[in-house]
């Protein structure tokens, strides 16, 4: 209750100093619409709002899922195996600099304009995140209790599944949280760039193509909405998994 009495706080505080901009600043709604000509356009645009909310949102649940599961594979694989983290770890890095939005015409290319592309845009985003923040917990796992594992006879096996897997999952939970916040972004950048024909993104783009400023403003608060709702329940699940993981760790 009281996070979201925060919350509400500081909502209410943008709302009145974006409110106070437009009318101090003498601003044309075509440049800086108030909060009060974007409620309007939530309140007789809702439907069509909320069917690209529910296609963008898709996008991008999927791309979690995916690089969730993707990133994770990597991490352990990459423990597994030392000698390949030594040549795979500086390509995942240098991987990172390339421009992600000069990519999406070449995803469309390869996956076409459905959401296919859109997911993978949004997979890519977020799967280093993930990736290196679940490697980084699978390594910082305790050392005492790796050297008594290892006193009690236990297979390098039993301790990656026993021990680092359950000291991990806070560091992977935080990836995750990560990835809450990255790949909306991913999604609405392969909706922009990939000939798409629904999405937040692409009503983005229609609407600053038509220069309906409060329409486009309208589609950006309900990204940042789904945005902080996805977050929300990424954390409560991240919890969810470090409590289930310190027990585990307690029952080993």
């Amino acid at each position: 209750m009281s996070a979201a009495l925060r919350a509400g706080a500081v909502f209410a505080v943008v709302i009145a100093v974006w409110q106070a901009i437009v009318w101090f600043g003498d601003i044309t709604p075509f440049i800086l619409p108030g909060p009060g000509r974007v409620a309007v356009e939530l309140w007789e645009n809702a439907p069509m709002l909320g069917h690209h909310a529910l296609i963008t949102g898709g996008e991008v649940v999927a791309g979690i899922a995916l690089g969730a599961l993707l990133g994770g594979i990597t991490a352990l694989s990459l423990v597994a195996s030392p000698g390949m983290a030594k040549f795979s770890l500086p390509v995942l890095v240098f991987s990172q600099s390339i421009p992600f939005f000069a990519l999406a015409p070449i995803l469309v290319l390869w996956f076409g304009f459905g959401m296919a592309s859109k997911i993978v845009m949004a997979l890519l985003i977020i799967y280093f995140p993930v990736t290196s923040a679940f490697y980084d917990g699978l390594k910082r796992t305790d050392p005492g209790l790796l050297d008594l594992a290892r006193v009690m006879g236990a297979t390098p096996r039993a301790v990656l599944w026993r021990l680092r897997v359950p000291a991990a999952m806070p560091a992977f939970a935080s990836g995750l949280r990560l990835a809450a916040v990255y790949a909306p972004i991913g999604a609405v950048i392969g909706e922009w760039t990939g000939g798409a024909s629904g999405g937040l993104g692409y009503l983005m783009h229609l609407a600053n193509g038509r220069a309906k400023v409060d329409l486009m403003f309208a589609a950006i608060f309900v990204l940042s909405l789904f945005t902080v709702a996805l977050y929300a329940a990424i954390s409560r699940l991240g919890v969810a998994m470090e409590a289930y993981a310190a027990g585990k760790l307690r029952e080993n």
